[in-house]
């Protein structure tokens, strides 16, 4: 079944993104992908496309015209809501949008959602990936009023509303470094101890946070490596989170790295919300990151199987074996 959808609007950060671009940013070039990879792999195991692609989407939400066909959809992530045709808006929502509907999302208590498509559709790719790096454009792009997307294999997807991730309140765990050694002990107490706050300043390459200045002893040091999840200090001691698009090196030093199970939770804090940093050893990272990797996976597991029998049928290899179709 062919479907074909057209935006008849989008916020300024919407764009097309994949899983990432890995292993090019000895090339100086960022991995991208999503900046709520959880979210976002969510919308992939709903729609049963786990090498696909999905519309991420930021405060200004969208809306879409389906002009033709049937097809699945699912918004997941930052409590979006989703409604067609101006019924009751959802968050975490999967259900079919038909020919003559129109979908709206808009934002809800985060600041990132996906917009997954259960149907094959072609995007642009830049080295091997269709993730767009929103700064120069590059890979799947950006998008604006007027995109139409046709999608081939397209099919329905159960109405249902999905249950949201685990839930944590824990503070945002750290591992001091990589140079803490440009910061006073009294600048990393603060990082311990005081009280910080997410602000409305981000896009996909970081997040500006509020709280006690982490000023630096030093900013004169040579550029070094830059990773998602750096909290970043200016020479003020302005503090900002490395996100998905960030630069591969930087000049200002990195007073400490946020534990890759909580950078997506921390990007997706409604402004004003109150953050506060567990400084933690890098085994404890090591095993906290494994713990929650573990509870997403089963979670993710949940989600592409408590749909329909079809859905289940979609979703999983049923000739797993299968070695020749001639019966002797």
């Amino acid at each position: 079944m062919q479907a074909r959808i057209i935006f008849e609007a989008a916020g300024p950060l919407t764009t097309i993104q994949d899983a990432g671009r890995p292993g090019v940013m000895r090339y100086g070039v960022p991995p991208s992908g999503p900046v709520d990879r959880l979210a976002f792999a969510a919308a992939m195991a709903v729609t049963g496309m786990p090498d696909g692609w999905a519309f991420e989407l930021s405060h200004g939400g969208c809306t879409i015209a389906c002009h033709e066909g049937e097809i699945g959809f699912a918004v997941c992530g930052g409590g979006f809501l989703a409604d067609i045709d101006g019924d009751e808006g959802k968050a975490w929502r999967q259900d079919v949008l038909s020919a003559g509907q129109r979908l709206r999302i808009r934002a809800g208590a985060g600041n990132w959602a996906y917009l997954a498509f259960a149907g094959s559709c072609a995007a642009p790719c830049w080295l091997g990936s269709s993730a767009t790096h929103a700064s120069s454009g590059f890979g799947g792009g950006a998008i604006t009023a007027c995109a139409a997307f046709e999608f081939c294999a397209a099919r329905p997807l159960d109405h249902r509303t999905l249950p949201p991730p685990p839930e944590s309140r824990d503070a945002i765990a750290v591992v001091l470094g990589p140079q803490d050694r440009h910061f006073s002990p009294e600048a990393i107490a603060n990082l311990a101890t005081g009280s910080f706050a997410a602000t409305a300043r981000f896009d996909r390459m970081g997040r500006v946070l509020g709280g006690p200045p982490l000023r630096p002893t030093s900013i004169s040091m040579p550029s070094e490596p830059a990773l998602r999840g750096c909290l970043q200090a200016d020479g003020e001691g302005g503090v900002t989170v490395l996100l998905a698009d960030h630069q591969t090196t930087s000049g200002y030093p990195k007073i400490a790295t946020v534990i890759g199970s909580d950078v997506d939770r921390l990007a997706q804090l409604p402004s004003g919300e109150p953050i506060r940093f567990e400084v933690i050893a890098p085994r404890e990272a090591l095993d906290r990151s494994r713990k929650a990797a573990a509870l997403n996976k089963a979670w993710l597991n949940n989600l592409s199987r408590s749909g329909l029998l079809e859905e289940r049928l979609w979703l999983n290899n049923l000739v797993d074996g299968f070695i020749d179709a001639k019966l002797s």
